[in-house]
């Protein structure tokens, strides 16, 4: 059983313990009016790609991480709010706050904390299998939400899609290579993440990007999703990674642990995607 396996199981159990109940996309819309304040997401990250005189600027998605399988412990001062707050005054787009607490020592309270101190869009980076999961997010305060198709099955993955996009939560549809991609294709996403960690093995490699972007290219994603953006995640550790990820064609990055690790983070945020 891979690593990945082992959460899903874990995922399972979590929701086994929540009340069984239908979801619907007008449930999500209600608890988004009750919550009042709606951030959008992909608008906050094209203000970065889209906007003159800059139009190769990349966006940044900076993620809120004590830990993870790979990496163990990342930040042992860990202070969800703080790091929030260090991250939006350094110039990020937009925030990913972890909320798997087994696996990743994460909770839905630093999302609900987060929200409270920062002005960004929050996307909930968790291990989604399930609608309960979609309005948990809406209710502790995220706008967006990620969809990872290695862990979702051809009648989920475009359910779970429909049901965030049409109560108007952005959906981070992630995948890893091209079996992945032609799948995630099929339900028209706006926002296509490439995980440059399998997370079978969690072997990194920021060549997954390059392959997904260039497939994405010769089908005419770019021309068919003109304000559709592609997000790199993972393993993005210096100036030379985000230009190389920039020239193959990714819109933002998704970057926690290189930002958390040296414990200066407007000097690491310069240093990535600085002018």
């Amino acid at each position: 059983m891979t690593i990945l396996d082992k959460i899903v199981e874990q995922k399972k159990r979590e929701l086994a313990r929540l009340p069984a109940r239908l979801i619907a996309a007008g449930d999500l819309r209600d608890a988004l009016l009750q919550r009042g304040e709606q951030r959008d997401y992909l608008a906050a990250l094209r203000c970065s790609t889209r906007k003159p005189p800059r139009a190769t600027r990349i966006a940044l998605i900076a993620e809120v991480k004590r830990a993870s399988p790979s990496a163990g412990v990342i930040c042992r001062d860990f202070d969800p709010v703080r790091i929030a707050r260090e991250y939006e005054a350094a110039g990020a787009n937009c925030l990913s706050v972890l909320t798997d607490e087994k696996f990743f020592q994460g909770s839905l309270d630093h999302l609900r904390q987060i929200r409270a101190a920062v002005s960004l869009p929050l996307l909930r980076k968790d291990f989604i299998i399930d609608e309960r999961q979609v309005l948990e997010a809406v209710e502790w305060g995220a706008d967006a939400i990620l969809l990872i198709v290695a862990i979702l099955n051809d009648e989920q993955l475009p359910r779970l899609h429909a049901l965030a996009t049409e109560a108007g939560l952005a959906a981070l549809v992630e995948v890893h290579d091209d079996a992945e991609l032609e799948r995630a294709l099929k339900i028209s996403p706006m926002l296509i993440g490439v995980n440059n960690r399998d997370l079978k093995n969690f072997k990194v490699d920021l060549a997954a990007t390059e392959k997904i972007a260039a497939k994405m290219e010769a089908g005419g994603w770019r021309k068919a999703k003109t304000s559709g953006l592609l997000v790199a995640e993972s393993g993005i550790h210096t100036r030379a990674d985000v230009e190389r990820l920039r020239q193959c064609g990714a819109d933002a990055i998704l970057v926690g642990e290189s930002l958390l690790r040296g414990g200066d983070i407007q000097s690491k945020i310069r240093e990535l995607i600085g002018d």
